[in-house]
């Protein structure tokens, strides 16, 4: 499952603001270089300007130069987040090297910070990423604690002591710019759950029988996963939304049918085995909802290969499909369907004991034992609640 409905949207801002953050530095990067060591030394006379030491100029150039390959490579891959770290750790690196070589043997003045630290500092906020925030700032600082300490020089508090200013303003536009997207998302994630629980209302007019079984299994399903404490809040309210909708195929099967009290015929049972597959194909093109296509499809698989659609067999099956297979089948025992009452608590919990490595993930089955009496809690509350 991927992380997050917004997933998508935010990895396409991560690509832009990356895009934009490598224009602007180049650019900030090349015009510093221009100005400092071959523009002004036309114009002023000073032997703080100028280019010295051509070799160590040249080496940042070419780090300059991998950095953008590298960045390109990452880009084709996907993977835009990492090139922000990269660019800077590499870009301080190279910064400590080249001030210590150049001063550490020089009586000129020592001299440092320039307008690309500056804009790295400034700029972290727009990724709207708190950690790279701190890996800048903590970053830039401890350059310059260690060419100071490295040169002997004090002189470098004054440049730290703006470095922790400009930080307090990074900070500031940082707090705004996450504000303004958790409140986006917060509005996404309202209207999404909407559209999800108005989709649900109506399969549940179609087959009254059904009434609250996709939310049951929902909560049935999330208590489980949660439990496995390897998802995080993001993930389990994508997997929510996902469960919620694992039935909705069955909007494509005729009433007669669905609402059957006696035993369905084997072209029957055929239609029946048809909604995993309308169901994810009614998803797939929905904005936010494409985590959900694996959950949709293969709830109806089994661990021993004899499930449906696809017939998929052991982990071939999708890690939360096998969670929400054992939730889908714990709630259809437990409650009246048109062809038999329901079971109780006790007996549907043998029964999912039975099916560990037929129908069930046997490791699942495990941790099932351990979940179960919060199903059961969840179970009887929910039946107050509807005896009131």
């Amino acid at each position: 499952m991927r992380k997050g409905l917004l997933h998508d949207t935010l990895n396409h801002q991560e690509r832009q603001t990356v895009k934009l953050f490598l224009f602007l530095f180049y650019l900030i990067n090349i015009s510093y270089d221009a100005s400092y060591y071959y523009l002004l030394p036309m114009i002023i006379k000073d032997p703080k300007f100028g280019f010295e030491n051509y070799w160590v100029g040249f080496g940042d150039y070419f780090v300059q130069i991998v950095l953008l390959v590298i960045a390109i490579y990452l880009l084709r891959r996907n993977e835009p987040e990492k090139i922000k770290y990269i660019f800077f750790i590499a870009y301080m690196l190279s910064a400590v090297i080249g001030e210590i070589i150049i001063f550490s043997d020089s009586e000129a003045e020592y001299t440092s910070g320039n307008v690309v630290e500056l804009f790295l500092v400034l700029f972290s906020p727009v990724f709207i990423n708190k950690t790279f925030c701190w890996v800048v700032s903590v970053g830039t600082i401890m350059k310059y604690l260690v060419v100071g300490v490295i040169l002997g020089n004090p002189e470098v508090l004054l440049p730290i002591l703006l470095v922790v200013c400009l930080t307090v303003i990074a900070f500031i536009l940082l707090n705004r710019f996450e504000g303004y997207v958790q409140a986006i998302r917060q509005s996404y994630n309202n209207q999404l759950e909407e559209i999800v629980k108005g989709i649900i209302a109506a399969l549940e007019l179609k087959d009254p029988y059904t009434r609250g079984h996709s939310e049951r299994v929902a909560q049935y399903a999330n208590l489980f996963a949660r439990k496995m404490e390897i998802f995080s809040e993001e993930e389990l309210k994508s997997y929510y939304y996902a469960c919620l909708l694992h039935d909705v195929g069955k909007v494509h099967i005729r009433d007669d049918i669905l609402m059957k009290p006696s035993n369905l015929t084997n072209e029957e049972y055929e239609i029946i085995k048809k909604h995993p597959i309308v169901g994810a194909e009614a998803v797939k093109n929905i904005e936010g909802l494409q985590e959900s296509i694996d959950v949709i499809r293969y709830h109806h698989e089994r661990w021993d290969g004899k499930g449906y659609p696809d017939r998929l067999k052991g982990e071939e099956i999708p890690l939360l499909a096998r969670i929400a297979s054992i939730a889908d089948a714990f709630d259809a025992m437990t409650t009246d369907r048109s062809y038999r009452p329901a079971l109780s608590l006790d007996m549907a919990y043998q029964r999912i004991l039975q099916g560990k490595g037929s129908q069930f993930d046997p490791g699942l089955i495990d941790i099932f034992v351990e979940v179960y009496p919060s199903w059961a809690s969840h179970y009887y509350a929910q039946t107050k609640m509807n005896i009131k």
